[in-house]
Order: structure tokens, then sequence, then C-alpha cells
């Protein structure tokens, strides 16, 4: 059914509150097991994935667009929709939602390690990424060029904040992935399920990408943004691998290694 709603501070649009206060929102969707979506090709590429809505909240024009949704013809189950203007959204939000619509989404319980790496054979691992543009945008590289599933650290940023979904256009729905529960001895897993480890880092010492890629089940290390990968899983690592660059450029941004870095190793 269509709710409207006049008043920002009402507490039934409660899961959409302050989006841009990004400890109040991990507090928030954490406590509570939802996240956001927004637009409409990642609400539906959510619902795609197995996520149930629990609400939208949209502005009218927005509404001939969902009306499969809200009606039930969708997904077989009809949405809450709660409606309001221009000015009540941006008041509940904290800025102008450009795509109209926002989708508070149940969260699904994580598959364990062993799960995804189960009949993978090229993976992502990210040590402390923090940044959610970062990883969003490394979850739309892997989708796009065949990764078959990501392992996060314990520290990785959450891949089903709004920034994440937003920036991956849904595709943090469609790569499984899986978080370690201990980053000291965390890739012994990977290695037990037979992965070659491959930490990309741009040290000088490190071998070109593409001479190390032997086709075997592969992992492919990305660290923080900041200091790459830390010592310890450098060191853990089978393999140092790096990107060669020319006119003295020594690192790239980590989304666009990651991306160079997907395309070699599904394409061997």
């Amino acid at each position: 059914m269509v709710i409207p709603v006049e008043d920002s501070t009402d507490p039934r649009i409660a899961d959409y509150v302050r989006l841009r206060d990004v400890d109040l929102r991990k507090s928030l969707e954490g406590g509570r097991g939802l996240f956001l979506a927004e637009g409409e090709k990642v609400i539906r590429r959510a619902i795609a994935g197995g996520h149930r809505v629990r609400s939208m909240l949209m502005t009218a024009k927005w509404l001939d667009r969902f009306a499969d949704l809200i009606d039930g013809d969708g997904d077989g189950d009809g949405v809450t929709v709660y409606l309001v203007s221009d000015e009540v959204m941006e008041g509940i939000t904290g800025f102008q939602v450009h795509r109209g619509a926002l989708a508070s989404m149940e969260r699904r319980e994580l598959p364990s390690v062993a799960e995804v790496l189960r009949g993978a054979r090229h993976v992502v691992v990210l040590e402390d990424l923090v940044d959610h543009t970062n990883v969003g945008a490394i979850f739309r590289c892997a989708a796009a060029l065949g990764v078959d599933s990501i392992v996060l650290s314990p520290r990785c940023a959450d891949p089903l904040y709004r920034r994440s979904v937003k920036v991956s256009m849904g595709s943090v729905f469609s790569v499984p992935y899986a978080r370690l529960k201990d980053w000291h001895d965390g890739l012994a897993e990977l290695r037990d399920h037979g992965f070659r480890l491959l930490a990309l880092t741009p040290a000088e010492g490190a071998a070109p990408i593409e001479e190390a890629l032997t086709g075997g089940r592969t992992a492919l290390l990305l660290g923080s943004e900041g200091d790459g990968l830390s010592s310890r899983w450098l060191a853990e690592a089978d393999q140092g691998v790096r990107i060669p660059m020319s006119r003295e450029v020594d690192s790239l941004n980590v989304a666009a290694a990651a991306a160079i870095a997907c395309y070699l190793l599904t394409a061997g």
C-alpha cells in the first residue's frame, strides 16, 4: 500500500534517516538487519538476489515505475511505499535523492568462506579496504570480468552499505562473498582449498602479473587504499605480482588496479 508521509521525523520512515552519517548508518543497519538500495535498477537487482523488501520511500513520479512491486505482481508480495515530497525526502535522507526511490531491504546471512570457495577458480581477497566506493567498484569489476567470488578481511568495509551498492550498480548481489573470521591466519583456509595466493603490490621485486598466472585456482590479494597489503599477508602469499607501469607512475587506485588484474586473471 501507499502511505503519504509529510513529516521527515515520522518514526515509520526511521530506516531511511541521515544517510550520510556513516557511523549512525552502520549501527542502525547492523542492529536492524537491513541495508538500503537506491534507484530502480539496483532495487530490482537486490530483489532478484533474494533480498526481501521491508519498505520503499519515493516521490510520486516513481509510483508507476514500481507499480508491479506495490501491487505484488513483481515478487508475489505487495510492498509498503512511503510517499513523500522532494523536500521531505531531502529532510529525511540529508541530500537530494536524484534516483527518486529508496528501498529498505533485509540482509541475508552471509555464506561461509568455504561455501564461496567451493567450485570457484578465480577469487579476489580484500584486506582492510575501508572506502565504500572502492569496494563497490571492485565488486562491479569482479562481476563484469568473471571473478567467481570475493573474500573480505574482518575489517573490510561493508559491501551492502548504500554507497557500495550504488557504485557497484547492484553487482554486490551477483558476486558471492564471505568474510574471514580470522585476519592473522585466515589465508590458510584459501590455501587449504587449493588456491595459489598472488599479492598485488607495486614493489619492484614483484613479478609482472601476466607472467605469474598459471591457470590453476588463484586468489588475488588486494590491500588497503593507503598502505596496500600488510606485511603479514605479503609474507603469506605464494608470490608478489605487479602491474607494469611507465612514465614514473608507481601505483594505481586500488579499484583501477583491480580492474586490470581481474581482466588478466580471468582471461588466462
